[in-house]
């Protein structure tokens, strides 16, 4: 099957599932699919072949479990878009919006079928648009290399969500604000919705974001090896501050540590980097202290599991803010997007939002 037959393939089998969606029973619905054809769910066959074979099953469980009263999504414009580069989603889902600010009656469904970046950028538009985001739920199915800010682990769970009786959550961005004022080149604010970090993870991420591409394969974990070897020699891990404070503001952690990363998710129970458990628990911040190169070798095995929960180099605890001074220069990554700061970025503020976005989780009584 050719790329332009496996998006033709997608689009007429989410459209068969829309007719029988769950999503919003009762009320007037729209949806649109928005995929990236390059996307290693397309493109890695392995990956496609397991994928195409959860469209069709989920196809045949949506006719048995329709509801006959259900009215049938309506899809819009043209039930599916492909991104023809970066921040193309960002256009689409504009498009949406404004369709949203003309006509006042439907709810809009908004399916990503690629990477995290894609997620990131509707879910960043969506975000942005605080007087129409309500109208919005978001499906971020695992269509990428990595997947970690999905809706779900495997593509046969993300669609059932649109056949099985649902709930609708609100989901929280992460923020990164800097003493300089730092944003993006075009003059966006930096968010994340999954996990946003500094330091060493952020470093893997960049160099994985520069070799996409050049090199076969998930290619993060061959920069995590190279990471633990020569990380501390492109970048010194200087002292820092931290303090957190919790949802009432009140300081909940203070130290000053050589720090090698801090990751703060949307939640815990997280993970990054093809599933790695940096934040294995209900916590949903992580600081990791320097260590020996042996130590860090170690290191790399536990996060696969989220062993470094409670060892002595790792401190995790729950936040809502996070102030983290330092005079070093350092990455952060907000989702698989990097940024470097400078020593007059410091002190940075990392800070969970309000509940805004609205996503599907599967209702356990159905």
């Amino acid at each position: 099957m050719t790329g332009a037959g496996k998006t033709a393939f997608f689009a007429k089998t989410i459209a068969g599932l829309c007719a029988h969606c769950r999503v919003m029973s009762g009320k007037k619905l729209r949806y649109l699919v928005i995929a990236n054809p390059k996307a290693g769910g397309f493109t890695i066959p392995g990956r496609w072949r397991v994928h195409r074979n959860a469209l069709r099953e989920a196809l045949v469980l949506s006719a048995k479990n329709s509801e006959r009263d259900a009215e049938p999504a309506e899809s819009f414009p043209g039930g599916l878009i492909e991104t023809t580069g970066p921040r193309s989603a960002v256009a689409y889902t504009k498009a949406l919006l404004e369709e949203a600010a003309r006509d006042t009656e439907p709810f809009f469904l908004v399916i990503t079928a690629g990477g995290d970046g894609t997620s990131l950028e509707v879910l960043e538009t969506i975000y942005t648009a605080a007087a129409l985001r309500k109208r919005f739920i978001v499906l971020r199915l695992p269509m990428g290399t990595g997947n970690d800010g999905a809706d779900a682990r495997d593509m046969a769970s993300a669609l059932s969500l649109l056949h099985k009786k649902t709930n609708i959550k609100l989901v929280r961005a992460v923020s990164l604000g800097t003493a300089s004022g730092k944003t993006w080149t075009d003059g966006r604010n930096f968010f994340a919705f999954n996990i946003l970090s500094i330091g060493l993870d952020a470093f893997v991420t960049h160099m994985t974001n520069r070799m996409k591409g050049r090199l076969p394969g998930d290619s993060y974990k061959l920069w995590v090896d190279i990471a633990a070897l020569f990380y501390d020699k492109l970048y010194k891990v200087g002292p820092m501050e931290l303090r957190a404070f919790d949802e009432k503001g009140a300081e909940c952690a203070r130290f000053t540590k050589k720090l090698l990363l801090c990751a703060v998710g949307e939640s815990g129970r997280r993970t990054y980097g093809s599933r790695k458990m940096i934040l294995p628990d209900d916590r949903n911040v992580c600081a990791i202290a320097q260590m020996p190169l042996w130590r860090k070798i170690a290191f790399k095995e536990m996060f696969n599991t989220g062993a470094h929960a409670g060892k002595p180099e790792a401190s995790l605890f729950t936040a809502k803010r996070v102030v983290i001074n330092g005079r070093q220069n350092v990455l952060a990554q907000m989702d698989g997007e990097t940024v470097l700061l400078r020593r007059d970025d410091f002190p940075v503020t990392i800070e969970l939002g309000d509940p805004a976005i609205q996503i599907l989780e599967h209702c356990h009584t159905d």
